[in-house]
């Protein structure tokens, strides 16, 4: 077992490593940008609704294919090589928007970005657990998804400077956002490249069956669907949010794009007082304090036409889906303690949720507007009530 002896005694070297694997968490948070940027290039290229969901879905399709031979290579490389590669897969992927920004490019693009984010959010999670006491766990997760959720507010910010910004964008217009990122994710590359971080050595590599039996424990699969549907609530919300706006208020996506803000502010704000609240709170009375607030507000977004009222559905969404994921992803790696490379490449397979809800919500949106696509992310969020019955205190 490893010993945390000198996370306790040496706080200035802990804070010297989390600095890095933080940054590392901003630009976990860079797969967000693919809500805002699939608007506009459903704007530029006049797509369908079902057409511009590809795209999110096409970047959680592969966490469906990655994220499990993802946790088998953790086994052999380790989890730093592996954040190491996933951020130079990301580089790829926010270089390529520079050279265009033909619907086949953008498809390309946003694969890498999947594939590299799919090889992060496997890994990083558990190299944090290298660095912090096990009882602290849920309460870093939650403060690493807060520095993520940074990225994610700021993305539709500056696709919109970009788009309406009357200074020189290289003629990028809102793909100004990609080259910012990709300079942070260079940075990151080089502060956790040079960055000591003592690692658990596996106890032997993984097969696939081996990783696939773990599902057969019902803990487990119940936290793997719970993943799925935070996931598609975040993505759906995230996509979804500006097209409500338009829909029913009639605004233009420059003016909606606020509301994907609106949403990452608040999952922000969540996450960086869950952060304090976890280490007091016991997870699962604050687990259904958060599920309460997106019921309530998936309700209020069936029946709300006024800009103020949607725009506090939004919020709640944000601020109640923002420590889901940790408090999940926690309470599954502390199950199984010994196999927890193998349940982190489950757990983040479940992302694959990020293009199932999507492209259910484009066909329902199609048929029945945008009320469709509201309704499908209500179904996750009561998924998430009967997961909460089955969580340990």
């Amino acid at each position: 077992m490893k010993s945390y002896t000198t996370s306790i005694s040496e706080p200035k070297a802990q804070y010297a490593k989390l600095v890095p694997v933080m940054l590392c968490f901003f630009a976990m948070g860079f797969v967000d940008l693919v809500g805002i940027a699939s608007n506009y290039v459903q704007a530029d290229l006049g797509l369908s609704n079902a057409q511009a969901n590809i795209l999110p879905s096409l970047v959680f399709f592969w966490f469906l294919i990655f994220s499990v031979p993802t946790g088998m290579l953790m086994n052999r490389i380790g989890r730093k090589k592996t954040v190491l590669l996933s951020l130079l897969i990301t580089f790829a992927s926010l270089f390529l928007p520079i050279l265009g920004d033909s619907y086949g490019l953008m498809l390309v693009s946003f694969s890498l970005l999947g594939i590299g984010n799919a090889l992060m959010q496997t890994s990083l999670n558990p190299l944090l657990s290298n660095i912090v006491n096990p009882d602290k766990l849920a309460s870093n997760l939650t403060f690493g998804q807060f520095v993520k959720a940074i990225a994610s507010f700021l993305a539709p910010y500056i696709a919109m400077w970009g788009a309406t910004q009357t200074l020189p964008t290289f003629g990028l217009g809102w793909r100004i956002l990609f080259p910012i990122y990709m300079v942070i994710a260079i940075i990151a590359v080089l502060l956790l490249g040079s960055t000591p971080i003592e690692e658990k050595e596996a106890d032997k590599a993984s097969s696939f069956k081996d990783c696939f039996s773990l599902l057969g424990k019902s803990f487990v699969l119940l936290s793997f669907i719970g993943i799925m549907c935070h996931v598609g609530i975040d993505v759906g919300t995230n996509t979804t949010a500006p097209k409500i706006l338009m829909e029913r208020i009639g605004m233009t996506l420059a003016e909606a794009g606020f509301a994907t803000s609106l949403y990452f502010i608040f999952r922000t704000a969540g996450c960086f007082i869950g952060a304090f609240i976890l280490q007091r709170v016991r997870s699962k009375p604050f687990f259904a304090v958060s599920v309460f607030l997106m019921l309530l507000a998936m309700g209020g977004l069936f029946f709300f036409h006024s800009k103020t009222a949607i725009f506090i559905c939004i919020a709640l969404i944000g601020f109640g889906n923002s420590n889901i994921f940790p408090i999940i992803f926690s309470q599954a790696l502390l199950t199984l303690p010994n196999k927890q490379n193998e349940v982190s490449g489950l757990m983040i397979m479940g992302l694959f949720g990020g293009t199932i809800f999507p492209l259910a919500m484009g066909v329902a949106s199609d048929v029945m507007g945008q009320n469709g696509a509201i309704a499908v992310m209500a179904v996750g969020v009561v998924y998430l009530c009967f997961y909460m019955l089955r969580m340990k205190k």
